[in-house]
């Protein structure tokens, strides 16, 4: 199904299931442990030996050599694998560095071996006798100390550089000025599911049960690694415990399960012990942000820059914080500027809201300071200097257009733009009103207590997706779809598509998925998945539909599905009788138009963050949090609920404890592991409400939906430090807001 017109009245909107806050079908096999993760696939692989991954000990250099004598010859061992003898290998176009290092050291913990025992433990044992001689060639590992040699490079979606205007002149001649450097640190996704993969061989066939969210991204990837035919790779991802990104793209144990299983002659699970998901997998990279904001003294924004650095791998990308400040506020003379550092540290790449989550930490703290310059409250600011059409339009704007004194030459509108009433609904439900704008002024007993607000946005982003859909004979409507459940709800909210459009109660619908034999869905990331697999899903009912009513001889366009019938005027035939025959299966997706091109279609939020400072100690509690959201239909208000108080929890985690920390000597992440790592738990997260407005998208899908997964996060950290600041006075713009920070500047105890 194409979908290049505005979306009008459609089976959807008839909201009997779709927009219901239906419990999770997937919720009584989590509950129950009878949900089937990769690494537990014994139901499948009930006899299967053990995989155990050895990183490299120096982040940059060569393996001189290998002793793998004492290895070999201890109990249980079936095989060792190293770059020596696992034949010729190619990499990825989506992994920076390779899967199977060696000889060659491109960072540290890169994987360089994997054994192959009768048990893990075995395994484990016999990895800590392998002997590496290494040479080690030193590196560059500090993201400031590269930031003089870091080069221009683009972002998702966009130019590395944009400008609207005249930036330097206008920032010069406005009457209020703010000049600010802000950072944020290296940040582990730290899911609860390791990566980890159970992996079988029949012939030169490759099945491979695995932790991955993209799912023929994941084939793709395999079959380029291990140099076979595609069809010969099979992906299954039924469930994943956690991804945030990480699993976006095939790692280190898929492939080094898939080659020790060869080498073994056995099956193979494979999981990365903590530490080498910190540093063999991915990251979301550091940042040095300098922001520049004028204004004239209205409050109107005159001049806006945003300039990033971060680092990553030779080859690698940076991050993209400066791409909300394109968009999310009006301003005649703009300026973005990205820069990448080569650093030799693990890669960095796609974390949740990759971009906008780390751009909006440094953004919404600098919009708070010029509005308090001008003397404004900071939501009045934000409201004056709201826009209905992108302002700096760069993936749109031709290569003259990206130059100092030049205008971008299309000014490209919002659907849908409710960044106001997001505002405005949270202001009056969060009691604003009561903000006592002078810092460090109200107390409760022994806390310093603040209040602090920021932005929310990011894009919609559509990618076609595929579904088959099957009509049984008892009546029962099976879905299928390579789609993942990331913990997202992807379950449910299809189910509930099938359901509307078929007339069937959700019981009587069957989802499966993660499954590479199974039509090409969007896949889970970037919050697209939802809409995008539910609109692919919508397609294949609307020609499962066309199929029954030609079955049963009516007018497919005049016929209505509705508890169980097709019902044509005062005649309703069971939906059954039409595969009285013989099941019935239609297979469609959807395939965008330019819609995208013709509107900019972006979701919309308002953080509000109450927090309590100890005013001795300078502990921070986070009190309340309220998240006001505009992001198209909700297609199950519950499971998006747990969506936006997730991202809010990490941003909690962004704004006060998370930070790898980075061993400048040699390379590594030394607080590999959720003891050293810090993350909140249920202790630090207070009462969390969410609010959706009530918004339809017709230009976005059939579905008229959004995305919300990602948008939650977004912001939630300035947030939090803006509400430091008001508590204290103190203003902390080096995350993450620790104690250390503040303790020597808070106000006095009296």
């Amino acid at each position: 199904m194409k979908f290049d017109t505005p979306a009008t009245t459609n089976p959807i909107d008839q909201l009997k299931v779709i927009g219901k806050p239906l419990d999770r079908i997937d919720g009584r096999f989590k509950t129950t442990g009878t949900a089937r993760y990769s690494y537990e696939r014994h139901d499948v692989v009930p006899n299967p030996a053990y995989g155990h991954v050895l990183g490299a000990a120096i982040a940059k250099g060569r393996i001189k050599s290998f002793d793998l004598a004492a290895a070999k010859s201890a109990p249980g061992v079936l095989a060792i694998v190293t770059a020596d003898n696992a034949g010729a290998l190619d990499k990825g176009k989506n992994n920076t560095a390779k899967l199977l290092g060696g000889p060659e050291i491109e960072h540290y913990h890169q994987a360089i071996a994997v054994v192959v025992a009768e048990s893990f433990e075995q395994a484990r044992a016999a990895a800590q006798l392998i002997r590496v001689d290494y040479q080690d060639d030193g590196g560059s590992f500090d993201l400031r100390a590269g930031m003089a040699d870091a080069k221009p490079a683009k972002v998702l979606g966009g130019p590395a550089d944009s400008a609207v205007g005249d930036f330097a002149t206008a920032f010069a001649a406005a009457p209020v000025q703010l000049e600010q450097m802000y950072s944020t640190p290296d940040e582990s996704h730290a899911m609860m599911e390791p990566h980890a993969t159970t992996a079988v061989w029949d012939g030169d066939r490759l099945t491979l049960w695995t932790s991955n969210q993209m799912i023929a991204w994941g084939v793709g990837e395999v079959a380029k690694t291990l140099k076979m035919p595609k069809e010969n790779v099979r992906l299954v991802s039924e469930y994943i415990g956690g991804g945030f990104g990480s699993k976006l793209f095939v790692r280190t144990d898929a492939i080094l399960a898939a080659l020790g299983a060869r080498a073994a002659g056995r099956p193979v699970k494979l999981t990365l012990q903590r530490a080498l998901v910190f540093n063999n997998t991915t990251h979301r990279p550091a940042t040095v942000q300098r922001i520049r904001i004028g204004a004239d003294k209205d409050g109107k924004i005159t001049a806006i820059g945003h300039e990033s650095w971060s680092g990553d791998l030779p080859g690698g990308k940076p991050d993209g914080a400066v791409s909300q400040t394109r968009q999310l506020y009006a301003g005649a003379n703009r300026m973005t500027a990205t820069r990448l550092a080569v650093l030799d540290l693990p890669e960095g790449n796609a974390m949740r809201a990759p971009g906008e989550a780390s751009g909006m930490m440094a953004l919404e703290i600098a919009v708070d300071e010029i509005a308090e310059k001008l003397a404004m409250d900071p939501i009045e600011f934000r409201i004056l200097n709201d826009t209905q059409v992108v302002p700096d339009n760069a993936k749109e704007a031709s290569k003259e257009s990206q130059t100092v004194g030049s205008a971008s030459k299309s000014e490209l509108p919002f659907s849908q733009r409710q960044l106001v009433q997001c505002f405005q609904t949270g202001r009056d439900r969060f009691g604003w009103a009561k903000r006592n704008p002078k810092p460090g002024e109200v107390r409760d007993g022994r806390w310093l207590v603040g209040l602090g607000v920021a932005a929310a946005f990011r894009n919609n982003q559509l990618t076609k997706s595929a579904a088959r859909v099957r009509l049984e004979q008892d009546g029962r409507i099976v879905v299928e779809t390579d789609m993942t459940d990331i913990g997202t709800g992807s379950y449910t909210i299809i189910a509930q598509t099938a359901a509307e459009m078929m007339g069937v109660p959700i019981d009587k619908v069957v989802v499966l998925l993660g499954d590479s034999a199974f039509p090409v869905s969007a896949g889970s990331g970037g919050q697209w998945g939802g809409n995008n697999s539910t609109a692919g899903v919508y397609a294949a009912c609307i020609k499962l539909r066309e199929m029954i009513a030609q079955k049963l001889g009516v007018n497919s366009a005049e016929a209505a599905f509705t508890d169980g019938e097709v019902r044509t005027g005062a005649r309703g035939v069971a939906l059954a009788d039409a595969a009285r025959d013989g099941a019935l299966s239609a297979e469609d997706g959807i395939e965008y138009g330019d819609l995208d091109k013709k509107y900019q279609q972006s979701t919309f939020g308002a953080h509000f963050v109450e927090v309590g400072v100890d005013a001795a100690t300078a502990e921070i509690r986070v009190r309340r949090m309220l998240a006001v959201c505009a992001a198209g239909r909700i297609l199950n208000p519950k499971t998006a609920r747990s969506q936006v108080i997730g991202a809010m929890t990490m941003g909690v985690g962004a704004a006060l404890m998370e930070e790898l920390v980075v061993d400048k000597r040699r390379g590594f992440f030394v607080n590999h592991d959720l003891a050293g790592y810090e993350v909140p738990v249920h202790g630090d997260i207070p009462h969390q409400e969410v609010v959706f407005l009530d918004e339809t998208d017709p230009m976005s899908s059939p579905m008229k939906a959004k995305g919300i997964a990602e948008l939650g996060i977004c912001g939630v950290a300035a947030a939090v430090a803006n509400a430091v600041y008001n508590a204290t006075g103190v203003r902390v713009r080096d995350y993450p807001v620790t104690l250390d920070k503040l303790i020597d500047k808070l106000p006095a105890v009296g």
